[in-house]
C-alpha cells in the first residue's frame, strides 16, 4: 500500500489519556494503551475511535468499562514502564496496545522496540488479560530495511505469541489526506470511524461479557 509521506504516525507530546466512567461492579473492563492516535489529539473530547468503541459495545450489548489509558508522544518504553500499574488497578479482561509509532518517527531500533511491546504481552497475559495488537506502517523514506523490520514487528509479535493483530491501523485510508488532521500525521474525525472498523473484527472474538 502507498503511504503519504508525512502519514503514519503518532507524534505530539501532549500529555494525559482518558479517563473512563465509573465502572459498574459487574463490568469486565478493557484497556487501551497507546499513543496520540488513540488520545483524541487534535480532536473533540469524546469523539476518537475509543469512545466509538464504547459506544459500539453499549450498542451491541457487551458489558465493558472501557480505560483508555493513552498518553500522546508515549513510545513503547513508556507504554512498558506504565503497564504493571495499569494492570493492578484495572484488572483488565482484554487489553488493546497501540504502540510503536513513535519509536519508528524517531528512528528507534526495532529490536528495542520489538522487545518492549513483547514484555507486555507477557505482562498482559501474566494478569490473565486477551491481548490485541495494532500495527503500523512508516513512510517510505525512512529506508526500506527499517521500514519493512518495523512493518513485520506487529505480525511476528501476533504470530509468536498467539495474539491478536490489527496489521495496518490506517487500512483504507492512509493515502487519503482529507482523513488526516493538518500535520498529516494525526487521523481526522472522520477517519475514526474506519479506525474503529479496523479494530473491531479481531477483536470481536475476543469479547465476551455480554449482558445478560
Amino acid at each position: 500500500m502507498r503511504l503519504l509521506t508525512a502519514v503514519t504516525l503518532v507524534i505530539s507530546g501532549i500529555p494525559g489519556g482518558l479517563a473512563s466512567a465509573a465502572p459498574d461492579a459487574h463490568q469486565a473492563t478493557l484497556l487501551v494503551v497507546g499513543d496520540s492516535i488513540s488520545a483524541e489529539f487534535g480532536l473533540v473530547r469524546d469523539t476518537g475511535w475509543v469512545q466509538l468503541l464504547r459506544e459500539r459495545l453499549e450498542q451491541q450489548h457487551f458489558d465493558y468499562n472501557v480505560v483508555n489509558a493513552s498518553i500522546s508522544g508515549d513510545t513503547t518504553s513508556n507504554g512498558l514502564a506504565r503497564l504493571p500499574a495499569l494492570l493492578a488497578r484495572e484488572h483488565p479482561e482484554i487489553v488493546i496496545i497501540e504502540l510503536g509509532g513513535n519509536d519508528g518517527l524517531r528512528g528507534l531500533p526495532v529490536p528495542a522496540a520489538k522487545n518492549n511491546l513483547e514484555q507486555m504481552i507477557l505482562l498482559a497475559k501474566a494478569a490473565h488479560a486477551k491481548v490485541l495488537i495494532t500495527g503500523i506502517q512508516l513512510p517510505p523514506n525512512y529506508g526500506s530495511d527499517y521500514t519493512s523490520q518495523f512493518m513485520a514487528m506487529y505480525a511476528d509479535l501476533a504470530k509468536s505469541q498467539k495474539i491478536a493483530l490489527v496489521p495496518f491501523l490506517f487500512a483504507g485510508f492512509a493515502t487519503e489526506s482529507d482523513l488526516f488532521q493538518g500535520d498529516r500525521i494525526h487521523p481526522s474525525a472522520e477517519a475514526q470511524p474506519m479506525l474503529l472498523n479496523n479494530v473491531w473484527q479481531p477483536l470481536q472474538p475476543l469479547l465476551s461479557a455480554r449482558r445478560p
